[in-house]
């Protein structure tokens, strides 16, 4: 029986990602917290990624092509749950990621997010040849991004959605944007997902985006210029 138990809503978005979703679709199922609706939203994908996803319990959306920030709108738009989390279709949750934060939750009845730590891993098919070229940390990272986030539905949706404009820095900008609204927070001293290493990673495949950063300061500048010349 789950009836007691908040529902959380987990959002993975997914662009061409066969070879890794159905391990973070299993990691998502396998959570031991009992009370999980899980959406899938396509993003367009050309690849076998919805015969993957298809596979298991869960909701699948397809959407044209329009980025992880569309997709995972659309997956909002879709849930149903008191909370909300996010998962990058490459990635994996730890095993009890879900019931460790909602825990948190019950401790603190004015916590609006929680947090935990990343531990990145080189997935299994690369070569020496990349895992020279790319540095994988061996020490856990706070990690104030959305795979490692567990929030109520009514602050996210305070804070707002994420930037569809951009490319790259999506999560740092949502994050600031958080801040901004002093988001009531926690970040867990554990491990909560690890962040999988390979050749297609976001941030290696369009470093062209890199200058996306720029305007994510600039926009933050505008906002605090914005209350300064109209203070409350």
């Amino acid at each position: 029986m789950t009836s007691h138990f908040p529902l959380i809503s987990v959002v993975i978005p997914v662009y061409n990602r066969e070879r890794y979703l159905a391990e973070a679709i299993e990691s998502v199922l396998a959570q031991t917290y009992p009370a999980i609706e899980l959406i899938v939203v396509d993003d367009g994908s050309t690849d076998h990624s919805a015969e993957v996803a298809q596979r298991y319990p869960l909701t699948y959306h397809f959407q044209p092509n329009g980025g992880i920030s569309s997709a995972r709108n659309t997956g909002i738009a879709l849930a149903k749950g008191n909370f909300f989390a996010f998962l990058d279709s490459d990635d994996i949750w730890v095993v009890n990621k879900l019931s460790k934060q909602m825990t948190a939750f019950e401790g603190d009845p004015n916590l609006e997010a929680v947090f935990g730590y990343a531990q990145q891993f080189y997935s299994p098919e690369l070569d020496e040849t990349f895992r020279q070229k790319f540095r994988c940390p061996q020490q856990p990272i706070a990690a104030h991004i959305a795979s490692a986030m567990l929030i109520h539905r009514a602050a996210f949706l305070r804070i707002g959605l994420f930037d569809t404009k951009l490319k790259t820095g999506i999560d740092i900008s949502w994050y600031i944007c958080a801040l901004e609204n002093q988001l009531q927070q926690v970040t867990l001293p554990d491990v909560v997902y690890r962040r999988r290493l390979h050749e297609t990673n976001s941030g290696i495949i369009e470093r062209q985006y890199a200058n996306e950063r720029i305007y994510i300061l600039k926009a933050k500048l505008d906002r605090e210029r914005a209350k300064l010349s109209h203070p409350i």
